[in-house]
């Protein structure tokens, strides 16, 4: 009855724009209460003596460092900023209080024992333009030209036709060919391909599904844990091998290590696929790819195609031809920009704020590393006086923590010539649970099941450069295939070492 009344309208407007006032008053309250007190948190720390801190010979630059650590951290993990903005001021933090560009009141009248290492600022500047973001922006690129021409379309299809048209078979099939593929690609290289071919399915799906978050969600999974399937699938992996075999004289070899890797990845890949497909169940229950607006084949195709198959050869065999995964990457820009398939506009189109989150996950990780911070930290660790249960998972844990925030590849490095040392005067106690190959090889694994942010990984990174997924949702997946992934590996790793396999 009151529908009827001429002013319901109105009245109903002017409620509903109340709503949305207070709950943007709110939501601006709460972003506020977070950033003052992670704000104050930092300080805190920045400002406490050295010795509060229970780290020993702890320097003025390495304090600082473990503040903006911090800092950053708890940004990323609240979303108080955006993520790209985190970023951003970490790196002028870090370049205006840390570097050996720093601001006066930083560095003059201290003394350089006490201030400690400063970080090269042309180091810093350059993770603007690390070789990682130009992969970044060559998948990119290699994707819009893809999309313009169809070929994303194509590829998709004929990559999907054996897992049907059903929608929780298609997000199988995404995380099975990605997996696979990460086990011979770099996983970055692997995600950029990859999602290349989810745009067109993505676009089948309805904007307000669960399921496009579940198929986002699908390339970092699949391109992290594929990683582990082979020696080669991820740089811990060769890590780990080389701290054995040069150390400890253990040689396993390409087939000994697929023969437990390999369905070890297979297993956590499936894993995933119930985990997504229960936490983002479909609305659409099928995905049928069409090629949109009848796109005609020409000239500029053909380039496309040839310059998409180069790129993907190339990666495939970077080992045989001596050329880096991220200099492969500046192949589709060079050719498609003097091509004219990629116009300025369409270089408007690349997810610069991603790119600008990533290099403040890279920051830190040099800023840990340069200030010489990550090594102090660990070799504060005691390992050789913990039991060895508590060695090997206490160690894998630390990876795992770690590799969410600096390179899996810096982490293991840091980590494994310790482990190696501690690990070789300790084969007795570990011999029980299969002895000092489970050890360095469950750093490995640790290393690359770290996924809970977007900057953990790159594959994370460009998955959520989709837009789909939402940084809670990425952390609630990351910590639980983690958590399921490292006690399942460690219990292979265990049996395996005790059968003498490893």
């Amino acid at each position: 009855m009151f529908k009827n009344f001429t002013g319901y309208n109105v009245l109903a407007k002017h409620q509903d724009d109340k709503k949305q006032r207070k709950a943007a008053e709110n939501k601006t309250l709460a972003k506020a209460i977070k950033i003052i007190a992670v704000t104050l948190i930092s300080l805190i720390v920045w400002c406490l003596p050295s010795d509060a801190l229970g780290i020993p010979d702890l320097t003025l630059t390495e304090q600082r460092t473990i503040a903006i650590f911090l800092f950053a951290s708890l940004m990323w993990l609240t979303e108080a900023i955006p993520s790209w903005a985190t970023s951003t001021l970490t790196i002028v933090v870090l370049l205006y209080t840390c570097s050996d560009s720093s601001l006066f009141c930083f560095v003059d009248g201290i003394d350089e024992a006490k201030l400690g290492a400063l970080i090269p600022y042309k180091k810093l500047m350059s993770c603007f333009a690390d070789p990682i973001i130009m992969l970044f922006i060559g998948g990119f690129i290699l994707a819009i030209a893809a999309t313009k021409v169809g070929l994303d379309v194509k590829m998709a299809r004929m990559m999907l036709a054996p897992f049907g048209t059903k929608s929780e078979n298609v997000l199988l099939g995404f995380l099975l060919v990605t997996g696979i593929f990460s086990m011979f690609l770099s996983n970055t290289a692997t995600a950029a391909m990859m999602l290349t071919f989810l745009a067109p399915v993505l676009k089948q799906l309805p904007p307000e599904g669960k399921g496009r978050v579940g198929l986002a969600l699908a390339i970092p999974i699949g391109a992290n844990i594929g990683g582990i399937g082979t020696p080669i699938g991820t740089p811990p992996n060769a890590i780990a091998l080389k701290a054995l075999k040069e150390s400890l004289g253990m040689d396993i070899g390409f087939g000994q290590w697929m023969m437990f890797m390999f369905p070890l990845a297979i297993i956590l890949l499936i894993i995933g696929w119930f985990l997504l497909k229960t936490m983002f169940p479909f609305s659409q229950k099928n995905v049928e790819l069409k090629i949109e607006g009848g796109k005609e084949t020409n000239w500029q195709s053909y380039v496309v195609y040839v310059t998409f198959i180069a790129t993907i050869l190339l990666w495939v065999f970077d080992k045989q031809t001596g050329v880096n995964s991220n200099v492969v990457a500046m192949l589709p820009v060079g050719v498609f920009c003097a091509c004219g398939i990629i116009t300025r506009k369409d270089l408007e189109e690349i997810n610069w704020s991603v790119l600008w989150m990533v290099a403040g996950g890279f920051a830190i990780g040099l800023a840990l590393q340069e200030t010489k911070l990550a090594d102090h930290l660990i070799n504060t660790i005691p390992f050789d006086t913990w039991p060895a249960l508590l060695m090997m998972i206490g160690s894998g844990i630390l990876c795992y923590v770690l590799s969410n925030f600096i390179s899996n590849t810096a982490t293991a490095a840091l980590l494994v010539p310790i482990l190696t040392v501690v690990g070789s005067a300790s084969r007795d106690t570990l011999a029980v649970y299969g002895g000092v190959s489970p050890l360095l090889i469950g750093i490995a694994l640790s290393a690359s099941l770290a996924m809970v942010l977007p900057i953990s990984t790159p594959p994370n990174a460009l998955a959520h450069a989709t837009g789909m997924i939402e940084q809670k949702q990425m952390m609630r997946v990351g910590i639980i295939m983690g958590v399921i992934g490292m006690a399942i590996g460690y219990v292979l790793l265990v049996v395996i070492g005790k059968a003498g396999m490893i």
